[in-house]
């Protein structure tokens, strides 16, 4: 072979290496990485965009879709509550599925070179509520995700990483049967997907430690263990022997907290105002730094001036307005000097209302320091968490109270009625998560046996459970405490 001929043949070869990693990187580019925007539908209105809207959580939160979708095909057993097996796939987890729609609220869908699932503010903050067991859903944003298992969820995710039959042959035979996937897809969910989401859901066991320890009862549907998912995932501090549950909070019109006038945020007035609480909520559910701090600080804007000004939903049954006119005179006489004054929206020391302290100890100034410090060193900026320790709980505004039940922050309390006995007269055992109203007591059915078969049991004798204290209007008359349950209503 002529010197010629061996310089056209190497430069052939060169020249075919170099196509085969233009198209190998396009291709990886592709189907790895490339970020394309959600359909028109999600950003077609502010409300659709909350429940259904990204925030970014795809990028090292989000599941594969095609895993996501076979997951409760290979692994139901593994879907429980209260020790039970749940039928149903993920809609037995009481999240706002809408019909028609192909994920739940607060569930999100966006292709980063893969289709992938994530969560946004909605899994929190989206309530379901129905006036008769025979009724469809009605589902509110901003709303306290009161039948929602968050952390049979958590749970449910790496359990199936944790069990064997998490292996390729085994998902992309469920996934074959219900889609087809190119050859580029099939090899790059085989030899990377598939295990590489097996790695990062068994690297979140350790930082969820918490939720299966056996002396640390579950959460329940409607509630979390917010400060400590803040502890073990921001800051990554080691696990304590602290348990604070509390019920998911309702987030609309979040101007209504002014900070000059001392109004402070969360349960236990931990953040200084309603842009910190969205910004820290949303870094949580990214599990990371944002891939785009532009882009995430704009959604948390668009967050904040959107629950800033959503309104409160009112109560959409008949009010018997004598008997409200009635109550709102009790509410001023015995109420308003807190939930209606210059106290509300501010932190009341622990001893003035006696309700459970759980939620108090799971947080502190040294946690606090350390939480805002790596937020600034993502570069992100905010008032952020308050820096002192902690000395009560916030009094909170009842605007839409009658749809943040159970009551006291951590939900040991079924209805408003009961909240005005005596806390030993207050029921002891009862059964969340069901969305069936009552329109007498003001809550959710919580004794039924439609309401035990769907619910989770709280037992107010277990640790973070405490419904003691705020034995506020207990001496009122019966007729009395009817009449204002009747006011609160309307508010």
């Amino acid at each position: 072979m002529s010197m010629r001929s061996c310089r056209n043949w190497f430069r052939a070869i060169g020249v075919l290496i170099i196509v085969v990693a233009v198209v190998g990187g396009w291709i990886a580019w592709d189907r790895g990485f490339r970020e394309q925007p959600q359909p028109a539908w999600v950003t077609a209105d502010f409300e659709t965009r909350f429940k259904y809207g990204s925030i970014g959580a795809e990028h090292d939160a989000g599941i594969p879709y095609w895993i996501f979708y076979v997951l409760p095909r290979v692994f139901p057993e593994k879907l429980t509550q209260d020790g039970k097996v749940l039928p149903g796939g993920y809609a037995a987890l009481g999240v706002p599925w809408e019909q028609g729609h192909e994920l739940p609220a607060g569930f999100t869908k966006k292709t980063i070179g893969f289709p992938r699932v994530a969560n946004n503010c909605a899994v929190c903050h989206t309530s379901s509520y129905r006036e008769s067991p025979d009724s469809n859903p009605i589902f509110v944003v901003g709303g306290p995700a009161n039948t929602t298992n968050v952390e049979a969820f958590f749970r449910y995710l790496i359990d199936c990483a944790k069990d064997p039959r998490f292996n390729a042959d085994i998902l992309m035979a469920e996934i074959n049967r219900v889609t087809e996937l190119d050859l580029i897809d099939q090899m790059l969910y085989r030899f990377f997907v598939i295990p590489i989401t097996r790695k990062r859901l068994l690297e979140r066991e350790q930082q969820f430690a918490w939720i299966y320890r056996p002396d640390f009862p579950d959460w329940g549907r409607g509630r979390d263990d917010a400060m400590n998912l803040t502890k073990y995932f921001m800051i990554r501090a080691p696990m304590d022997d602290t348990f604070g549950p509390t019920d998911m909070p309702s987030v609309w019109n979040l101007k209504k907290y002014v900070w000059d006038k001392g109004h402070r945020m969360n349960y236990a007035g931990d953040s200084n105002d309603a842009y910190s609480v969205i910004m820290d909520s949303a870094l949580g559910l990214l599990g990371a730094a944002p891939a785009s701090k532009d882009d995430f600080v704009a959604q948390v804007q668009w967050l904040h001036s959107y629950l800033s000004e959503l309104p409160p939903p009112k109560y959409p049954f008949a009010v018997d307005a004598a008997r409200a006119d009635a109550g709102k005179v009790l509410f001023d006489a015995n109420c308003a000097s807190c939930h209606a004054s210059e106290l509300t929206g501010r932190p009341l020391p622990l001893a003035d209302v006696g309700t459970d302290r759980g939620r108090l100890d799971s947080w502190n100034k040294g946690a606090a320091i350390k939480a805002n410090q790596v937020v600034k060193e993502m570069g992100l900026e905010r008032r952020g968490l308050v820096e002192e320790d902690l000395i009560g709980y916030v009094v909170p505004f009842l605007d839409g109270i009658w749809l943040k039940a159970p009551y006291l922050h951590n939900g040991s309390v079924p209805t408003l009625r009961d909240l005005l006995e005596p806390a030993a007269q207050r029921p002891t055992v009862f059964w969340r998560g069901y969305d069936v109203y009552d329109q007498t007591k003001v809550g959710f059915v919580t004794d039924t046996p439609a309401a035990q078969r769907v619910g989770t049991k709280l037992d107010t004798g277990s640790r973070g459970g405490s419904n003691q204290g705020h034995e506020f209007g207990t001496a009122l008359s019966a007729a009395d405490k009817e009449a204002l349950v009747e006011y609160l209503k309307t508010l």
